[in-house]
């Protein structure tokens, strides 16, 4: 059998490791490279498949219970899994966090649920000691921008009443969201006192930077980017200008909370993570890009397989804790 690195560009095979190149190997078999050609059902079905694959269970030492938040404009409920560390939390009796974190999963804004994060969310959770809610929005093509956006500004306002600070955290398309509220809560009276976003596509442009350098890399191409920003929109291009569903558009980075994003270096976002960072620096604020050499896009499910993806997923966990509990980790 040949080197999985045959199927890519030859520089991959001295920026990846052997173990990453199992990962991605693994992942290849479930999720093969060219899934984003096939219809939209046949994703999902291909996706989940995959996330049960490398669904590595609950940890010890957590609760977890479904639950929806209650929009009111539009009128809906969005569905959630909650997960709280044994004994912590806003009830009497509780111990109380240090902050609580929306998690806002990846996926293309096309797949992607409760499920597909479920172990990740409970292992955060774990890690951090702080409780997580994971929320499921809305997806494209049957909803396009921008319901994904006001389903994840509607958890926020609802979780801002639990009296407790709120991180957003968000991987891929979920990072874009995360950005996104960040963004739109600076004008509201409550506000993320951190955010720390994953392997995020934050541009609408993809002809630039790491879109060319990394176009053919494993895991996403800047082909699969350009179908799933397609999709989110439905074709709308003057939406690529709206900061909403494009971050790196806003005209404005001052006021954002103390920001943290993890880069994947082999990846086609890997830009938009490190010129995010950077605008929001040069706006006076708090915010580190840290680029996860012989990462690959969606390394988080290599967290057990790939020790430099478990101590990627540590610095994610001690970013979040550092965030909750007020303290800016970097120098």
């Amino acid at each position: 059998m040949s080197h999985p690195s045959a199927l890519y560009p030859a520089k991959y095979r001295d920026l990846i490791d052997e173990e990453m190149w199992a990962f991605i190997h693994q992942t290849n078999r479930w999720y093969p490279p060219e899934t984003a050609t096939f219809s939209i059902q046949q994703q999902r079905e291909i996706y989940y498949r995959m996330c049960r694959e490398f669904f590595a269970g609950y940890p010890g030492g957590i609760e977890v219970e479904d639950g929806a938040i209650h929009l009111t404009d539009p009128q809906r409920a969005v569905a959630t899994r909650n997960y709280r560390p044994k004994g912590v939390g806003i009830m009497p009796g509780d111990k109380r966090p240090d902050a609580w974190v929306i998690y806002l999963h990846g996926g293309g804004f096309v797949v992607g649920g409760l499920e597909s994060h479920d172990d990740v969310c409970a292992e955060l959770c774990l890690a951090t000691g702080c409780p997580v809610t994971s929320v499921d929005y809305r997806l494209a093509p049957e909803h396009t921008f921008p319901a994904d956006f006001e389903d994840a500004v509607g958890a926020f306002n609802a979780l801002s009443d639990v009296g407790v600070p709120l991180i957003v955290v968000g991987d891929s398309a979920g990072g874009n969201l995360a950005a996104a509220v960040s963004h739109f809560m600076r004008e509201q009276p409550k506000q993320p006192v951190g955010q720390v976003l994953i392997y995020p596509g934050l541009a609408g442009r993809l002809d630039w930077g790491t879109f060319i350098t990394h176009a053919e890399a494993p895991m996403l191409t800047t082909t699969d980017t350009q179908f799933y920003k397609q999709t989110r929109i439905g074709g709308d291009e003057r939406l690529l200008t709206d900061p909403r569903c494009v971050p790196l558009e806003d005209d404005d980075f001052s006021g954002l909370p103390p920001t943290v994003v993890f880069c994947a270096q082999s990846d086609p976002l890997c830009g938009d993570g490190e010129v995010y960072a950077t605008k929001i620096k040069d706006a006076g604020g708090r915010a580190a890009a840290m680029v996860e050499h012989g990462m690959v896009h969606g390394y988080l499910r290599a967290r057990h397989s790939a020790s430099r993806a478990k101590a990627s997923f540590q610095r994610i966990c001690e970013a979040v804790s550092a965030l909750g509990a007020g303290h800016w980790p970097y120098k």
